[in-house]
């Protein structure tokens, strides 16, 4: 069995889960998400918790458990307290500006500034010029904006400019280096 997939998920004060056929509802105080999983997986709520098992032993069945599990865990962890993700702008004249109405005003090298549409649902956040922080109650939303946001300009190997997120570590190369000349 799952080591993750047998584990309970507790459900926090303020956060309700229901179920409609093979839809999960999860609503809290920052939002409501829903998502379908397959009918193989068994999902039972009870009073605080929310326990997710399986019917054999087949390999999709052990696939789907753990993710299963997961993703209604991710769920519940987002209405209630949201993710976030932070990126760092590193270079000279990098700059990051998100009070441009519906966009992310973003000066990364480039000989044009870049307008990145916000997505429905996500809160992009420059406490200072240097730094983007995207919050959202949907996991994969965060991620995915936060990636999109890092692929116009990820961090090269030898200086260490570009975009990169605040736990990431830039391994920089070596440059060329000069030869002895006339000898």
């Amino acid at each position: 069995m799952s080591n993750i997939g047998k584990q309970p998920i507790s459900i926090p004060e303020g956060v309700e889960v229901s179920r409609k056929d093979d839809n999960i509802f999860v609503k809290g105080k920052l939002g409501e998400l829903n998502q379908e999983f397959k009918s193989d997986i068994q999902i039972s709520i009870n009073d605080n918790e929310v326990v997710v098992a399986r019917n054999s032993d087949e390999k999709i069945q052990r696939e789907l458990h753990g993710l299963t599990r997961v993703l209604i865990a991710n769920m519940v962890e987002g209405v209630s307290q949201g993710f976030q993700k932070e990126l760092n702008l590193v270079g000279v004249g990098y700059t990051a500006d998100a009070s441009k109405g519906n966009f992310l005003l973003l000066n990364v090298g480039y000989s044009h500034p870049i307008y990145f549409e916000k997505p429905e649902g996500i809160t992009i956040e420059t406490p200072n010029a240097n730094t983007v922080i995207i919050k959202g109650i949907n996991k994969q939303e965060v991620g995915q904006v936060a990636a999109n946001i890092r692929e116009l300009r990820k961090p090269e190997p030898y200086k260490g400019k570009g975009i990169k997120y605040s736990n990431e570590y830039i391994r920089k190369k070596a440059g060329k280096s000069i030869g002895v000349v006339g000898a």
